[in-house]
């Protein structure tokens, strides 16, 4: 009767072997792989460090500057400027500066790679539903799997640095970015891809005239919300040496320094609520103009 009470299971020989081949494989991989893997991946480096120097360099009254004039352009409203001028002075008064700009740096880049990689494939989704049937389960298991196994094949590969932790951030964030992407194209009203259709456009011309910035206000929220959950990794990413406000997170953790962990978690949580509400704001606008011009 031990059946009934135990469930059966490979015995742990078999086990151990399996795991013993797959773990030899991937190192094989690695070896095999990784010089290749890293030279592929270097501009991505470059980019990173670039953008980092650039507001790391910049004197901190023109990024301000420079930042407000971007929270006015996309939201048009005088509060979300203020608010987003005074969390900058806050943390720039509590010498959070540096470390902010690193991880705004990143969170930059990887939205960038993000929105390069998953505006794509949410198209090629929109388009065909055997596509689609295939993607979705792999976004599935991207959005579910714990965070902290993204680095075991990524530090495998890359070694510690920038660009595994930038790639560890894509990987966890885009599956919102391709998903809203998909949605939005396919919520596209038929009477106008028929009104097009009717007026000679291409299948390009569709897509670029009337699919894409009909689905803007949808793409928008899907940028938004891969925006926070790069956020959400900054933490973790610090763990195979991402810079940045992470750092100091993992430090306070490591060490017991209450007043660090809760400034850094503060300034983190203030760049995500920056970001949250100068692109919802943006996509209510996009929304309202594509409503006036169409209504």
């Amino acid at each position: 009767m031990d059946w009934f009470w135990k469930f059966p299971h490979m015995n742990d020989d078999s086990l151990r072997n399996l795991k013993k081949t797959i773990d030899d494989g991937f190192r094989e991989f690695t070896r095999a792989w990784g010089g290749g893997i890293e030279a592929f991946f270097d501009p991505l480096r470059r980019l990173l460090i670039f953008v980092e120097r650039l507001l790391l360099n910049t004197p901190w009254p023109l990024v301000l500057v420079v930042i407000a004039a971007i929270a006015w352009f996309a939201s048009r409203r005088l509060s979300i400027v203020i608010g987003t001028v005074i969390t900058l002075l806050l943390i720039g008064y509590f010498d959070m500066w540096e470390d902010t700009m690193r991880t705004v740096s990143m969170i930059l880049v990887c939205t960038a790679v993000a929105i390069a990689v998953g505006l794509p494939v949410g198209i090629m989704m929109a388009r065909s539903n055997k596509l689609q049937s295939i993607i979705n389960p792999i976004l599935d298991v991207m959005q579910t799997m714990p965070s902290f196994v993204y680095l075991i094949p990524v530090v495998m590969l890359l070694g510690i640095g920038r660009v595994p932790g930038v790639l560890a951030v894509v990987i966890y964030a885009i599956p919102p970015m391709i998903r809203l992407t998909n949605l939005g194209i396919r919520l596209v009203d038929r009477d106008v891809l028929e009104a097009a259709d009717a007026f000679g456009s291409s299948s390009w011309q569709k897509l670029r005239n009337v699919q894409i910035p009909l689905a803007l206000p949808t793409i928008m929220a899907g940028i938004n919300q891969t925006i926070m959950m790069a956020l959400a990794m900054v933490v973790i990413a610090s763990m195979i040496g991402v810079q940045g406000l992470g750092q100091p997170v993992l430090r306070a953790i490591n060490n017991q320094y209450f007043t660090l962990g809760l400034f850094n978690g503060l300034a983190i949580v203030g760049i995500a609520i920056i970001f949250d509400r100068i692109s919802q704001a943006y996509g209510r606008r996009l929304q309202k103009h594509l409503e006036a011009v169409h209504g």
